[in-house]
């Protein structure tokens, strides 16, 4: 199992697109760069003033050590005393360690540094001085022989000046470091959206293309880059479905139309044999081949009205409709072919714009699945308004759960307690019923009954 911090990870991925994600891993990988980059050049700094600081205290070492060899004097005097703003500390110790000469910030102090070169050699080191509030110094030793003996000159700066420059050093970056991660992250944020721009196009056309606009292609930009070879495998990928498509439909077409000679020239033996006095064994057969070839009939006509309207969409008249008309005559009809189920209508005249035929075909489709499923009786409803004219049907029958009164409305598509291939329906009647109200601008739904069958609602614009 994945660990909690995956999990996290992943809902993380979820949440963040390929912008944010682009935007977080570039900050991510300047700051620490420029993290690196700043301790470095802190460290750099510190080391180049460090050096200048001794480099200064060395020179000042080498005069007083110069004016001590001459005997002391007037040059030891000027060398001891300070430059202004000079934070120097100078002292003279004899081999006793008892202070000769000393800078007068200094003077009644003990010696400053421990450091007892020999005469020629220097010494190196730094530390903390009680004399001057216990802050860091540099501090060179110097051996020199006199007249009067060895002496070691001792000369101390301070190191504030490399504390203060490693301090604003510091802060610059504190404050320029936050500030370039901020801008790499956005600015790579806004570029990656501008060359995600193209993408985006593409998702919103391809998000526009189905089964009745197989011919769209998505949009090619115009830079020669992966997106637009992206797009170029998309289109060809579109262009072989697109084919296959168109050919099965033609296929579909073509077989429906050739099917419908022969089992009509069925149709018409049947019709005959149904006329000749035959044995009550042979009228029986007769009969139910008879309902067979109807069924494969009704079959045909739907597989090639569904093929019409996948290849260029149905072709809609736009007439005046009288919608109670239809009605009348498809209750006729059912009342005529179902027997058993009782009929009641409550129908105010209404009037729409449409194909009258294509019409009638969705109240015969769906009057033929409510007589079907029935135990007794199927109401219609028909009403309307200035704007909308509305059909309900319902019958008393098992009704349709709510998780499937969406799949009802897909081809060749019967449940299995309240369809039937035993029943006469094809699976095509309640998909062919949405395809038409929806080309004529309306909707059309699946409710519970208040018989507790199903309750099949048409809204259609007037």
């Amino acid at each position: 199992m994945p660990s909690s911090r995956q999990r996290f990870v992943a809902r993380l991925r979820e949440r963040l697109g390929v912008r944010m994600r682009s935007a977080l891993a570039a900050a991510a990988v300047v700051a620490v760069a420029a993290v690196l980059s700043g301790v470095a050049l802190v460290v750099a700094a510190r080391v180049i003033l460090t050096q200048n600081i001794d480099q200064s205290a060395t020179e000042r070492a080498t005069q007083v050590t110069a004016a001590v060899g001459d005997g002391g004097g007037a040059g030891l005097t000027a060398a001891l005393r300070p430059s202004p703003r000079d934070r120097t500390i100078v002292q003279v110790i004899d081999v006793d360690g008892r202070i000769v000469a000393a800078s007068a910030s200094v003077g009644g102090a003990g010696p400053i540094s421990p450091l007892r070169p020999k005469a020629g050699q220097t010494l190196h080191e730094q530390r903390r001085l009680a004399v001057d509030h216990d802050e860091l110094f540099q501090i060179v030793a110097t051996g020199v022989d006199t007249t009067d003996g060895p002496r070691t000159v001792l000369v101390a700066q301070s190191l504030d000046e490399v504390n203060d420059g490693t301090e604003a050093t510091i802060g610059a970056l504190a404050v320029g470091l936050p500030l370039l991660t901020t801008v790499v992250g956005v600015a790579t944020f806004l570029f990656v959206g501008r060359s995600l721009r193209p993408v985006e196009a593409m998702r919103r056309q391809a998000a526009t293309i189905t089964a009745q606009n197989l011919h769209t292609r998505l949009p090619v930009p115009a830079a020669t880059d992966e997106v637009a070879a992206l797009a170029t495998t998309m289109n060809t990928m579109l262009d072989r479905i697109e084919d296959a498509t168109a050919a099965q439909r033609r296929f579909v077409a073509d077989a429906s139309h050739e099917l419908r000679s022969p089992l009509a020239t069925l149709h018409a033996g049947l019709d005959i044999l149904e006329r000749i006095d035959l044995p009550h064994h042979a009228v029986t057969h007769v009969q139910r081949m008879h309902r067979e070839s109807t069924r494969m009939a009704t079959l045909i006509a739907d597989l090639l009205l569904l093929a019409r309207a996948d290849e260029s969409g149905l072709r809609l008249r736009h007439d005046d409709v009288d919608l109670d008309d239809l009605v009348y005559t498809e209750r006729d009809r059912v009342a005529a072919q179902h027997p058993h189920v009782r009929l009641e209508l409550h129908v105010t005249p209404t009037r729409v714009q449409g194909d009258p035929q294509q019409l009638q075909r969705v109240l015969r489709n769906l009057l033929d699945n409510a007589a079907r499923h029935a135990a007794s009786q199927v109401r219609i409803d028909l009403s309307g308004d200035d704007d909308h004219a509305d059909v309900t049907i319902t019958d008393d029958g098992p009704g349709i759960p709510p998780a499937d009164r969406e799949r009802v409305f897909g081809r060749f598509v019967r449940l299995d307690d309240t369809r039937s291939r035993d029943g006469g329906g094809t699976g095509l009647g309640l998909a062919i019923a949405r395809d038409i109200v929806t080309t004529h601008g309306g909707t059309i739904t699946v409710d519970d009954a208040p018989s507790g069958g199903a309750a099949l609602h048409v809204h259609l614009p007037r």
